[in-house]
């Protein structure tokens, strides 16, 4: 069984410089999993907190399913991410050091399980934005230049 992508999180390599990344199981209940089968979910304002030594994702959105009852967890709630203890602790160094931040990039199925990828990321500033649409803009005119001389 392969790779599932439920979402992406294609603002976080816009304002982030992604390092490197690390993939997380994610603690749900029944209907989000169920949600997410459907494909009803949003990284897009998603980011990683450690608290109390373990990584909780915050801001997920998980739509709730339809066919659930009133118990339906709340859509951005904090979920815990499971990753072993010495990844936490790398991590937390990381941050507090370097200011980094946590972000998710990716959310997917991966052999019927629901995984978290993660990135060690670094803050774009304007002109770094820039320079990236440049440089995509370029890759894009070489690509559609040998295109058209074939």
């Amino acid at each position: 069984m392969g790779i599932k992508i439920i979402a992406n999180n294609k603002k976080a390599y816009h304002d982030y410089f992604i390092d490197e990344v690390l993939e997380a199981g994610i603690v749900l209940l029944g209907p989000e999993v169920k949600s997410l089968r459907l494909g009803k979910a949003n990284l897009k304002d998603a980011f990683c907190r450690i608290m109390g030594g373990e990584l909780y994702v915050n801001n997920l959105h998980i739509s709730p399913y339809e066919f659930g009852n009133r118990e339906n967890p709340d859509p951005t709630r904090a979920r815990k991410l499971l990753v072993h203890r010495a990844e936490i602790e790398k991590l937390a160094r990381k941050v507090d050091e370097k200011g980094l931040s946590l972000v998710p990039t990716k959310l997917y199925f991966k052999e019927g399980k629901v995984k978290l990828e993660i990135g060690v990321a670094k803050g774009k500033k304007l002109h770094d934005k820039r320079e990236t649409l440049k440089g995509k803009e370029a890759d894009r005119e070489m690509a559609r230049a040998l295109r058209d001389r074939h």
